[in-house]
């Protein structure tokens, strides 16, 4: 596909490196990816995707997949999600983990490009739901790298488990620093 070609030369050419990716043993997870504050983060997190031979799905909004988007998003692995039905997405995450043997789902935790003080939980509660690890995926201005950084299985309890989202992101660098934060 062209995409593909045009991605891994441009990820090249701009000087970008890549972290580490998801370990063999690994058959089922949800990827949170942060920070989210810029287009470019599709352009780089594609092209890590690609690069590091990652076979998962990633979830984007409804209105992106039309012409001329569509049918490059669905190559990539992209899954359309209606962000007007609350808790519909939870459930379906759910589902697709018990009916797939290996399924790895990205989900941007922030959940839009904008600035926002508290950080969408839906891919918490699917993993919690489905018994799956959180791996956390990260885009880094800063040093210009992606990858993945560590997992951890998700206790249940949101609060203390914050504690570790918060602890990972705190040093990764935005594109736009003013559009990001740390979840509360």
């Amino acid at each position: 596909m062209m995409f593909e070609w045009f991605l891994k030369r441009y990820y090249r050419w701009r000087g970008w490196t890549l972290g580490d990716t998801l370990p063999e043993d690994l058959k089922k997870c949800v990827i949170i990816v942060a920070p989210h504050t810029s287009a470019w983060d599709f352009i780089y997190g594609a092209g890590a995707k690609l690069l590091l031979s990652l076979d998962a799905i990633f979830l984007a909004k409804k209105e992106l997949f039309r012409w001329p988007l569509k049918q490059m998003l669905t190559k990539l692995g992209g899954v359309a999600v209606d962000r007007s039905k609350h808790g519909g997405m939870v459930f379906t995450m759910v589902q697709y983990f018990n009916t797939h043997e290996y399924a790895a789902i990205v989900v941007p935790a922030e959940g839009t490009r904008k600035r926002v003080t508290k950080w969408r939980t839906g891919f918490y509660h699917a993993a919690v739901g489905a018994g799956v690890p959180i791996v956390m995926g990260y885009i880094d201005y800063r040093s210009k790298k992606a990858g993945l950084g560590p997992s951890f299985m998700p206790s249940g309890d949101l609060e203390k488990d914050w504690i570790i989202i918060r602890n990972f992101y705190k040093d990764i660098g935005p594109f736009h620093s003013d559009k990001f934060s740390l979840p509360e």
